[in-house]
């Protein structure tokens, strides 16, 4: 997998340029309108003729377009005249470089993702944007893991809306021709008392399930740790995400990690071949390096994994290396390394 997608070079498409300055704004964690900006711009010129789009250039009328304002209005008019727009140019150069020192070697390593997210929950972009994004970035699969039911914040899948999607990721996958592999997941709740929210049925047809915390974070530890052992412990889980629900930065500003008997819940997910997830994400920071290395000495599976809700944060997944690499995690007991046949073998065994 490659650490970055490379700096475009003139000539480029207005939507490849586009595209690309969207992806590092997410990338740098930059506000979500300035984001939607660029990637609406891209939707407004697709409906345009390449005629229409050089004569609305020619005559300065872009603006006109809607949504289209004048720092998109710049990158469309560099792009059609071939030249690489300042504006992207600008961008790489303050927020193109690596994440992180250090990590390098195990992101390499890595070839897929077990946890990110579309508009069809709570992501910013479309399926296929996601999957484009990825393919970018040289993953091997990825496993689409929007919200369960219960998350209605989120806009969490209902089963009905759970089943179309799993039909559109056929047709997906029959489209990216083997470029990528898209394997059907989710990222399901732990209810209060560690069953799942999402019917069985519905999970047995998935390749692989993501299970986190969301609600009542709170709750006293002894019995967060029997909700979370209860889950960990149940065949359709493959993966534990984001294990404390600490928040140590960001716009929703800080959380405390629950509290829970760390050594119970890990030695559950080693007994039951359940990955702990390394969440990438800089806000979240999840699981502790402590408890980290707590679950390695357990003998504990990992999933290095981005909790990307939008394109440019796939790459984060450097974070998420960086602290493995740096904790001694070996490459074999990280999931994500995995080719994609072994994943599904790891999955269809139990975990075993």
């Amino acid at each position: 997998m490659v650490a970055r997608i490379p700096p475009l070079m003139a000539p480029v498409t207005p939507a490849g340029a586009l595209r690309r300055v969207a992806y590092l704004l997410e990338r740098s964690r930059a506000g979500s309108y300035r984001v939607e900006a660029f990637r609406t711009a891209v939707t407004t010129i697709a409906a345009l003729t390449p005629d229409e789009l050089e004569y609305r250039v020619a005559e300065g009328t872009l603006t006109e377009l809607p949504k289209i304002g004048a720092s998109t209005a710049g990158v469309i008019t560099e792009a059609v005249r071939g030249e690489l727009p300042a504006y992207l140019t600008d961008l790489e150069e303050r927020v193109g470089g690596p994440l992180t020192e250090g990590g390098e070697t195990l992101y390499a390593a890595l070839r897929g993702d077990c946890h990110l997210h579309s508009d069809w929950s709570d992501g910013g972009s479309p399926i296929d944007e996601m999957v484009l994004t990825a393919a970018e970035l040289d993953h091997d699969w990825m496993v689409l893991t929007d919200h369960s039911p219960r998350l209605r914040i989120a806009n969490g899948l209902s089963p009905e809306r759970l089943t179309r999607q799993l039909a559109v990721l056929d047709g997906v996958n029959e489209q990216v021709g083997g470029l990528i592999r898209v394997l059907k997941g989710i990222e399901v709740d732990i209810l209060d008392d560690g069953s799942l929210d999402q019917t069985p049925d519905l999970l047995g047809r998935l390749d692989l399930v993501t299970a986190s915390v969301h609600s009542k974070l709170a709750m006293p530890a002894g019995p967060m740790t029997r909700r979370m052992v209860a889950a960990v412990s149940n065949p359709r889980v493959n993966v534990l995400g984001h294990a404390t629900g600490r928040l140590v930065e960001g716009s929703r500003g800080v959380r405390p990690p629950s509290q829970f008997d760390a050594r119970a819940v890990f030695s559950a997910c080693a007994d039951h071949g359940t990955a702990v997830e390394i969440n990438s994400r800089p806000e979240r920071c999840d699981p502790p390096d402590e408890l980290i290395e707590l679950a390695l000495d357990l003998g504990c599976l990992f999933a290095i994994d981005s909790d990307a809700h939008a394109p440019g944060q796939l790459d984060m997944k450097a974070h998420g290396c960086e602290r493995a690499e740096r904790l001694g995690i070996p490459a074999e007991r990280i999931v994500t390394t995995w080719p994609v046949e072994e994943v599904l073998a790891w999955v269809e065994a139990g975990g075993r």
